[in-house]
């Protein structure tokens, strides 16, 4: 059987507007096309796995609960879109914690744990984010990464291209690339 392919995609500034320490699910904004362009990815064969910092958890500025219950509602404006979510998975850590640890982005724990409870293939999968660290696991596993110019985009464009990193305006046109990439040539 063949391993699916997934595409791992950050939250806050990815698929929804990043006020910060996003805590209160009346306060989710999705960004312009986000369920459409999940929608495309699920179509094109793609698991859709949110991973996602959550330091705000660390920091004492919302609980385990808060995360949950706004990413529910994420889920749920995903849904009325026509977009579903295959799995997601948060780090509660702040970097500022004494003891670091594995599973924040960019390490690699988290994804780990995707590719075992949905067995994919990490080496087809694509990692779309608005920071450098939500791409670098990709070299980790030898997929593709995309920088979204919303969020922290901005920021982050001179990194990424010194990286070689392609970017898109938005999660509309990175699903548009991601479809495009993987879509069976006419041969």
């Amino acid at each position: 059987m063949t391993r699916r392919r997934a595409v791992f995609l950050d939250r806050d500034g990815t698929l929804v507007d990043d006020p910060g320490f996003l805590k209160n699910p009346d306060d989710v904004r999705l960004l312009p096309g986000a369920g459409e362009a999940l929608a495309r990815m699920a179509q094109a064969g793609f698991a859709i796995v949110i991973v996602t910092n959550q330091s705000g958890i660390g920091r004492g500025l919302l609980t385990h609960d808060d995360y949950r219950r706004v990413q529910t509602r994420v889920e749920e404006l995903l849904a009325q879109d026509g977009a579903g979510v295959d799995a997601s998975y948060y780090c509660p850590h702040s970097p500022t914690d004494d003891d670091p640890c594995d599973c924040r982005k960019p390490g690699t724990r988290l994804y780990r744990d995707a590719e075992r409870d949905l067995d994919l293939d990490m080496a087809g999968s694509w990692w779309v984010g608005d920071r450098l660290s939500d791409l670098r696991p990709a070299e980790a596993f030898g997929g593709r990464a995309i920088l979204v110019l919303t969020g922290y985009g901005q920021e982050h464009r001179t990194g990424a291209q010194d990286s070689a990193i392609p970017e898109a305006k938005d999660i509309m046109e990175a699903a548009s690339r991601v479809a495009e990439a993987t879509a069976p040539t006419g041969d």
